[in-house]
C-alpha cells in the first residue's frame, strides 16, 4: 500500500492514520474539537466548520465551492495551498470564509478607495 494517494493509488492505513493525526493537530490549534468523519467537517468551533486538506494538491475552486456550499464550511486549512481561481471564488463570493495555507491565513486583496 502507498503513502499518498497518486494517480488512483488506494490508501495505506499509515497514510489514513496519518492524515487524521494532522486533521486532529490543526483542529487543536484553530481551538477547534474535532470530529472528521466521512460526510461531516473536520472540526468546530462554536458555530464555524473547518475542513483540512492534507495533500500534495492544491485546493481548486470546484471543491472549494462543494466545501463551501454543500458542506457550509467556514475555515478550510491546506497543506499545499489553493489555487487562484478558488482564491478568487472566495474573495468574490464567499469572503467571510477563511483560508490557511500551513498555519497562515490567505489575505483577502485590500479594497482601494477610488
Amino acid at each position: 500500500m502507498g503513502e499518498g494517494c497518486k494517480g488512483g493509488e488506494i490508501m495505506g492505513r499509515k497514510a489514513i492514520n496519518r492524515g487524521i493525526k494532522y486533521e486532529q493537530r490543526k483542529a487543536i490549534k484553530h481551538k477547534g474539537k474535532h470530529k472528521g468523519g466521512p460526510g461531516t467537517e473536520d472540526y468546530t468551533r462554536g458555530n464555524k466548520k473547518g475542513e483540512v486538506k492534507d495533500r500534495e494538491t492544491k485546493v481548486t475552486k470546484p471543491e472549494l465551492q462543494k466545501l463551501i456550499n454543500m458542506k457550509k464550511i467556514t475555515e478550510v486549512e491546506s497543506k499545499s495551498g489553493f489555487t487562484d481561481p478558488a482564491i478568487e471564488y472566495r474573495n468574490q463570493y464567499h469572503p467571510n470564509v477563511k483560508l490557511f495555507q500551513r498555519g497562515k491565513e490567505v489575505k483577502k486583496p485590500q479594497k482601494s478607495n477610488e
